[in-house]
């Protein structure tokens, strides 16, 4: 394995102009973050950031609970204790628990968070770098997490069971009898453990041994905790959703588009089975889809006797993590850093709301990664094309292969022109004579344009048929490493190359380079 190259983000034509314009550091994006990332910043927030002996005590009473039982590795182990010291901070990427790990981007934002995590290290020796997996196991967005794409065949969990979807039961004996081999990492973890969320932690343990992460549930009943004040705030002023639509707005006269839709109340009402919107009616909090209704009074006592059971939305989960990590820098991709874009003005006024320690991280890029086997690589150059060049959607790769090989030229640029010319001295002729027909030829200039264009486009057809072979050689690659049309790192599970070569993830952390911030090609040679 070894990297072939990597290609500027926007050389792609796959990413965001917000995405674009933050990894870039567009002057009109600044003030909707804190720090941009660099080393640099990396020094900086070391120097501001404050994370409190209580807020650590309670991140180890909470990982304490959650690591019962769990055989881990030794450094994973030293990491843990390590978060109890002052100078121990953490990078961490967040994404819900998924079956069988989801899309391969799941594995590169972790790596990507292990990898940052040593670099800084060795930059900042005299700190300690713990590299963590936010596990959000109280989304409840099913279909999302629920099925995962090998070997050219998606694969997908049935199930009627509701709710977050980490705490979901593991009735998956009916999906493991439909795989093409027996795939002992999570056969394992699904009948070993009970929930999802649980099976998550140890196949991560497991698939990352050695490596120091540390899985955090933020279905936690400790860590709610730090939220209480945050709770108390929302359910009472409902301001955040107010401030992120305000910022929304900024963003969107800037030409970008927001990424989250903020509610009034940000918060899910959370049971085992379900997990509901908060809003407030008439003055009393209503729980969506039930007739669960309460008092103002008796939902802040709530808040303050049973905050596991409330669950933030999409604004105020990075709160949340925040709030019960000391955390300082969050790995994401291109859509989780446009809506974190939105949030450095919740996390200021929540600052001085009684959210203790409360600091916006650095935004951090994940890696991005192309897996090319050589046989590929081999048949692209044969074809006379680039990697690059495959980012093209079907259309527009089509046209530029059957342009770049063809003897013939099909276009009609130079007699659309003449044809222009001679309408033009029609026209010019028009209005010495009755100016009332120029209507008539301009609309026959465009009839006549219109079946140029049309006879150009049968022309291509032509020339398509007469590279008929060559063109579906190159489709059959497109397809191969972009699935219907998409990112392989948006649609195919790590499986399709770690089951091949048990190594493979090991050969991808040692190409990996957090600071190179460019889509990167890999071959597997």
């Amino acid at each position: 394995m070894q990297r072939i190259k990597g290609i500027p983000f926007s050389e792609t034509k796959a990413f965001s102009k917000i995405f674009l314009d933050y990894i870039t550091q567009q002057d009109s994006l600044k003030e909707f973050y804190q720090y941009s990332p660099t080393i640099e910043n990396f020094g900086e927030i070391l120097k501001k950031k404050q994370f409190s002996d209580n807020q650590r005590k309670n991140l180890q009473t909470a990982l304490k609970e959650q690591y019962k039982n769990l055989k881990t590795s030794e450094k994973t182990q030293k990491n843990i204790e390590l978060l109890q010291d002052a100078k121990t901070f953490t990078i961490t990427t967040a994404h819900q628990p998924l079956i069988f790990f989801g899309e391969l981007y799941f594995v590169y934002k972790i790596l990507t968070t292990i990898k940052l995590s040593e670099a800084l290290k060795k930059r900042f020796p005299e700190y300690n770098f713990v590299p963590v997996y936010w596990m959000g196991s109280e989304d409840h967005d099913f279909a999302e997490i629920s099925h995962f794409r090998l070997f050219g065949k998606r694969y997908q969990w049935q199930t009627t069971q509701t709710g977050a979807v980490g705490r979901m039961h593991l009735d998956i004996q009916a999906l493991f009898q439909e795989l093409p081999e027996k795939i002992e990492l999570f056969e394992t973890a699904y009948t070993e453990n009970k929930t999802l969320a649980k099976a998550t932690q140890w196949a991560v343990n497991e698939l990352f041994e050695g490596k120091g992460v540390v899985v955090i549930n933020g279905d936690d009943a400790n860590l709610k905790k730090n939220l209480i004040p945050v709770l108390h705030n929302e359910l009472k002023t409902q301001k955040s959703g107010q401030i992120v639509r305000e910022v929304s707005g900024k963003l969107e006269n800037l030409g970008y588009k927001a990424q989250v839709n903020p509610r009034d109340i940000n918060l899910f009402y959370l049971e085992e089975n379900s997990r509901e919107r908060i809003e407030l009616v008439e003055n009393k909090y209503r729980v969506v889809n039930t007739n669960l209704y309460f008092s103002e009074k008796d939902i802040l006592q709530m808040v303050e006797n049973t905050p596991e059971k409330f669950s933030p939305n999409a604004v105020l989960r990075p709160v949340y993590q925040e709030l019960s990590i000391p955390n300082i820098a969050y790995i994401g991709g291109p859509g989780e850093i446009a809506y974190w874009l939105q949030l450095k003005e919740v996390f200021n006024y929540l600052k001085v709301q009684g959210a203790e320690n409360l600091e916006y991280p650095i935004l951090f890029p994940r890696t991005f990664a192309l897996m090319v086997q050589g046989s590929q690589q081999q048949k692209i150059e044969k074809l006379g094309l680039t990697i690059k060049d495959l980012f093209l959607d079907e259309i527009s790769l089509k046209k530029y292969f059957v342009e770049k090989n063809s003897t013939n030229d099909f276009h009609l640029n130079q007699e659309i022109g003449e044809f222009q010319e001679i309408f033009k001295k029609i026209q010019q002729k028009a209005q010495q004579i009755d100016k009332s027909l120029e209507g008539a030829i301009a609309a026959e200039e465009q009839k006549t344009l219109k079946s140029l264009e049309n006879l150009e486009k049968r022309l291509q057809k032509a020339e398509e048929r007469n590279q008929e072979t060559q063109v579906a050689q190159v489709l059959g690659i497109k397809e191969k490493l972009f699935p219907n049309g998409a990112l392989q790192e948006r649609t195919d599970n790590f499986l399709n190359f770690y089951l091949n070569n048990p190594q493979w993830l090991d050969n991808v952390y040692d190409l990996i380079n957090p600071w190179d911030f460019n889509f990167q090609v890999i071959g597997l040679f």
